[in-house]
């Protein structure tokens, strides 16, 4: 299957920018000009060309689970009763309309879904996978691991 967005053709100097934004989205752009050796205007320019090729896809802040009393990560796989199309857009419909859940992804292999929840303590993972996840619609099953310690995290693709 090909994408409908083909790959934008990146320079060195947008790579470079890319990269910097990434490190720093609140970078000026006097500062990012600066540091990828262009002129602000020519900086610009290219910052505002990757956003509007959806390279640059949107900015925002990143927040410390722990500072907002999110103590805990869950990954859980999610099995549905059927994998056809009217299950899984009312699936994955009801997980958009649901805040608890931070990422899902429908994957391939055994398993129909990964979903991502951050949670507070155990009595709050215990309200996610009695209250939240069974009120999703066509979960038969659901298999939760607990992170015990984040060796690497990163928002930045290597580009």
């Amino acid at each position: 299957m090909r994408s409908s967005n083909p790959e934008l053709q990146l320079d060195a100097i947008d790579r470079l920018i890319l990269t910097e934004l990434q490190q720093d989205g609140r970078l000026s752009n006097q500062d990012l000009a600066q540091r990828v050796h262009l002129s602000p205007s020519a900086c610009l320019r290219r910052v505002k060309a990757l956003e509007d090729s959806g390279v640059i896809d949107r900015y925002v802040a990143l927040l410390n689970p722990k500072r907002v009393g999110r103590h805990g990560t869950s990954y859980t796989i999610v099995n549905l009763e059927s994998t056809q199309p009217q299950q899984l857009e009312a699936f994955e419909q009801a997980v958009r309309d649901t805040p608890e859940i931070l990422d899902c992804f429908y994957v391939a292999g055994a398993n129909d879904y990964l979903v991502r929840f951050a949670y507070r303590d155990a009595e709050d993972l215990e309200r996610l996978h009695a209250e939240v996840l069974p009120r999703l619609p066509g979960v038969m099953r659901s298999n939760s691991m607990l992170v015990l310690r984040t060796v690497k995290k990163t928002t930045a693709l290597g580009v």
